[in-house]
């Protein structure tokens, strides 16, 4: 039903900011809920970031005020803004489309 191709990853200093984009193709998303989840070496994938229909946002604790999910129906895209990078948010960043489609992820390395 619908596609999604994440990007934007990179490497990025401690304290920096990234924008990572998750293109969706095939159904338009408007009104539908979209997360970001985010997956370290030797962990489990984990949620982030929620856009609800009506475009309520929710976070999980550990990048609450630091990251924002936002969404541009027209351009079927959903984004997640992330400043005050810490090392610890290295990980592979995916997007979903709840409950089985998964974006093949984009990168994010936060250095010292």
């Amino acid at each position: 039903q619908v596609q999604l191709v994440e990007s934007g990853g990179g490497l990025v200093q401690a304290g920096g900011s990234l924008r990572l984009s998750c293109a969706a193709s095939g159904s338009t998303f408007r009104s539908n809920v979209m997360k970001w989840y985010r997956q370290a070496p030797g962990n489990q994938r984990e949620w982030v970031a929620t856009i609800n229909s009506g475009d309520y946002t929710h976070y999980a604790d550990s990048v609450k005020g630091r990251f924002t999910i936002s969404r541009d129906n027209a351009k079927k895209t959903v984004y997640l803004q992330m400043s005050s990078l810490k090392p610890e948010d290295t990980a592979v960043y995916y997007c979903n489309y709840p409950p089985f489609t998964w974006g093949q992820g984009t990168q994010v390395t936060v250095s010292s």
